[in-house]
């Protein structure tokens, strides 16, 4: 069966979770991250969505998602920050060229942890996530069943777009087209066709939303309904709650040291 999205079947835990469980983690992860006024506390989360990644069976494809991601953002932010960052007051290491500061690096390591703790969170939901359990989730929250489709829909474009690619470059190479080799050879065969499979599969997200109109999707008054069930259990609840309590006890303590209380 051609891949539409990102998921990857894993029957796991995680896989199991509640889509709307998984959306209260990046946020909630992702804000704790973005609010407390140190930096551990973004890698601690990092560090806990290894052990999520590792239970969902994703750990090797995490692990480089986020080194494919970790490598340039901190090379690029050590250097603009630690070393040219005007908040830099204390010196950890004189280059002659410039002085590595110790705030502009703390600063750079805040914005690399919060980074992260988005990337990682959202990598992780997308990969153990079927898109129409997500949209069925969304819209059972109350969310618009037309918002729903615009999201199933732009999630969906970049792997069409992708499998289509495919299917265009195993055509050109059976009428003997050149399609490897130099980067020249790739470009000439590649650019001339983004603008048709752009189009095509924009094209293809319109004919459907045509095609549900069609079939009374835009009907008011009428709750339409899904073929994919979604159901919380216990544990969501119990995981929803803990999120939300994470996220309120940072902010407390966030606040706090703010006024330098604690």
């Amino acid at each position: 069966m051609a891949k539409t999205s990102n998921y990857i079947p894993m029957d796991s835990p995680i896989d199991r979770m509640n889509p709307m469980v998984k959306i209260y983690a990046i946020f909630c992860l992702g804000l704790s991250a973005l609010i407390y006024p140190g930096f551990i506390l973004g890698y601690v989360i990092v560090a806990l969505l290894f052990v999520a990644a590792a239970i969902a069976g994703l750990l090797k494809k995490f692990s480089k998602f986020i080194f494919m991601f970790f490598v340039p953002i901190f090379v690029m932010l050590m250097f603009i920050q630690g070393l040219y960052s005007p908040k830099n007051v204390t010196v950890l290491a004189d280059f002659g060229f410039a002085q590595l500061g110790l705030e502009g690096t703390v600063y750079a390591l805040k914005i690399v942890g919060t980074l992260l703790t988005f990337l990682g969170s959202f990598y992780l939901m997308s990969t153990t996530t079927y898109t129409g359990k997500l949209v069925a989730a969304l819209t059972a929250s109350g969310m618009n069943p037309k918002v729903g489709y615009l999201i199933l829909a732009s999630l969906n474009v970049v792997p069409q777009m992708q499998r289509r690619m495919s299917v265009i470059q195993e055509a050109q190479n059976a009428r003997g087209v050149e399609t490897k080799g130099t980067m020249m050879s790739r470009l000439k065969a590649y650019i001339p066709l983004l603008g048709p499979v752009v189009m095509s599969s924009l094209t293809d997200a319109q004919e459907r939303g045509m095609t549900l109109e069609t079939r009374g999707f835009g009907i008011k008054g009428v709750k339409p309904t899904t073929y994919v069930e979604v159901t919380v259990s216990a544990s969501d609840r119990v995981c929803k709650t803990c999120l939300v309590l994470f996220f309120v006890a940072v902010l407390a303590v966030s606040i706090l040291m703010r006024l330098h209380v604690i």
